[in-house]
């Protein structure tokens, strides 16, 4: 079952129920979802589902990061749409998750002790085993970390 069917399925849910915030939310990112598509001319892989989850996620997050402190209007409808879409994002590897994967590509570039000049053949190896799994600027920190 696809996003667009499962988020299309909690959608119905919703109205049956009235939730409408909830059903507004849905709708936005089952749009978000066909636009995707549309400009893509084809059917969006998991991996592509989950970037415009997670990239509705972060809109979200930057709206209510923006609004006025007086504006508890628009932080409470951001903090419930995030409630929303948080159900349908992938789920986040740990830092412990993300340390294991660093050793493991540290190891396969047979790097013992990583220095500054080092992190970019580590990340370029490391970035597409964590992408969509992990959020990059936590993965660079802990890099930066490892080098220190």
């Amino acid at each position: 079952m696809s996003k667009i069917d499962e988020i299309r399925a909690e959608m119905v849910k919703a109205m049956k129920n009235k939730d409408k915030d909830r059903k507004e939310t849905l709708s936005m990112l089952l749009a978000a979802l066909k636009n995707k598509a549309i400009d893509k001319r084809a059917d969006l892989t998991p991996e592509e589902e989950f970037e415009v989850v997670k990239k509705e996620i972060k809109q979200t997050k930057e709206t209510m990061d923006l609004a006025p402190a007086d504006r508890t209007d628009i932080i409470d409808q951001c903090k419930a749409r995030l409630a929303v879409l948080s159900e349908f994002a992938p789920e986040e590897m740990s830092e412990d998750a993300i340390r294991a994967v660093i050793q493991e590509v540290l190891t396969g570039l047979g790097i013992e002790k990583p220095t500054g000049k080092d992190k970019g053949k580590i990340m370029k190896e490391l970035m597409p085993k964590v992408k969509g799994k992990a959020d990059g600027s936590l993965v660079n920190k802990i890099v930066g970390e490892m080098l220190a």
